[in-house]
């Protein structure tokens, strides 16, 4: 199949072109090939030229981007192509943020290389859309994407860039969190926080360093605290969440808005304690002049110490506990007679103050104290069948069967 040109010539001697698709076919008669007329596009001119345009693109949508450029005509060779939708949406996000302006401007005056912002944005992009290793991001930037004003780069610049990036870290969250509250209208009144664990695959934890109770190194003229510190590397063995305490883990907390997103991130040695680590969140957050915040936390952070902390400065906070926690405030709780008052479909609440500055607001779910029982129902069936079916394969081996009773069960459903 082909365009073909049939001149006509006018009787003023012009020459006048004519347009049509094509293709050859067989005449057993004549015994040769023919051209018949597919399409006939019209006189060779703006018009015609357009259809034919709109037909080429329609046909290269069906063939490879070497393919499609051959057929476009000779002269041209096929080079790359590279995806861009990705890491265009992503980079406007980050010119409309500012994020690229303020890199620059922190990062003025250090030793680094010129295109410091660009290798660090390529890291982020590649985070978003494909997560990999420095190495294996700085070929994904070299030969499978297009980041603007970054044809390539290069492992090294990716780990030079990430010490920037840690020289500057502070001063940029605090920036960048402000910018996305202002663009976003965040509001900052309620803050959820939380941590998880994540383990690596390492044969080793990191070498032990002397920490403090929160994690942090301490400094080399702490001598007195240095000798009464843990020693631990950033990597190391603690209470796994993901249930692999063999492995190094770090601890990874989080506080977000009452809408889901993130505020800040924080990371920590893999054996450091849930309760002393909200105190440097709020440490943290009200060096960004975040103050009256209401903190809501589980029955991780819920210590005296912690309590105290959250109450300073006139702040508030909701802690989550289990009831049958055996705490003496949950105890004192519980003793305190109330009515409940229905808040939900499904849920009754009653107030109790065990202190001044202290309430606790205990909550009942009847629908869920129902399906409860009925677990505990079917686990005590259960069990007894099995009971039963011991008892009777033992009495048809003649193996005396004595099962123990008043046996004290702790359930936790």
């Amino acid at each position: 199949m082909y365009v073909r040109a049939t001149p006509r010539r006018n009787k003023n001697g012009s020459v006048v072109r004519y347009l049509q698709l094509a293709h050859n076919t067989w005449d057993p008669v004549a015994k040769r090939s023919r051209a018949e007329v597919i399409y006939n596009f019209g006189r060779e001119d703006a018009q015609s030229r357009a259809a034919l345009e709109r037909l080429a693109g329609s046909l290269s949508r069906f063939l490879e981007p070497d393919a499609a450029v051959a057929a476009g005509g000779e002269g041209f060779d096929f080079l790359d192509s590279r995806p861009l939708g990705g890491s265009y949406a992503l980079d406007g996000l980050w010119r409309r943020l500012g994020i690229d302006a303020l890199m620059r401007r922190l990062l003025r005056g250090r030793r680094r290389d010129a295109a410091a912002e660009r290798v660090l944005f390529a890291l982020v992009a590649n985070r978003a859309l494909a997560p990999s290793s420095k190495l294996a991001a700085a070929r994904w930037v070299s030969e499978d994407v297009h980041i603007a004003g970054l044809p390539q780069t290069t492992d090294d610049a990716c780990y030079r860039a990430m010490d920037w990036l840690l020289e500057i870290q502070g001063a940029l969250e605090r920036e960048v969190f402000h910018q996305v509250a202002s663009l976003l209208n965040l509001e900052v009144d309620l803050l959820f926080f939380d941590t998880t664990s994540t383990y690596f695959c390492c044969d080793e934890a990191d070498e032990p360093v002397a920490r403090n109770e929160r994690g942090a190194l301490l400094a080399a003229d702490d001598e007195g605290e240095r000798e009464a510190a843990q020693r631990a590397g950033f990597r190391t063995y603690g209470k796994s969440k993901d249930h692999r305490d063999d492995l190094p883990q770090v601890v990874i907390g989080m506080a977000v808005t009452r809408e889901g997103i993130p505020v800040r991130v924080w990371s920590w040695p893999g054996n450091t304690a849930d309760s002393a680590l909200i105190r440097q969140v709020k440490d943290d957050l009200r060096d960004w002049t975040l103050s009256r915040i209401v903190w809501v936390a589980d029955r991780g952070f819920a210590s005296t110490e912690n309590r105290r902390f959250l109450r300073r400065g006139d702040e508030h906070y909701i802690l989550g506990e289990k009831l049958r926690s055996g705490s003496a405030e949950a105890k004192a709780a519980l003793a305190r007679a109330g009515r409940y008052q229905e808040v939900a479909a499904g849920l009754r609440v009653k107030e109790v103050r065990i202190s001044e500055g202290e309430r606790f607001v205990v909550c009942e779910s009847p629908e869920g104290a129902g399906r409860d029982a009925a677990v505990r129902a079917r686990l005590l069936a259960r069990l007894k069948e099995m009971i039963a079916d011991a008892r009777h394969d033992a009495e048809a081996a003649g193996v005396t069967f004595i099962p123990i009773v008043n046996y004290p069960v702790n359930w936790a459903i």
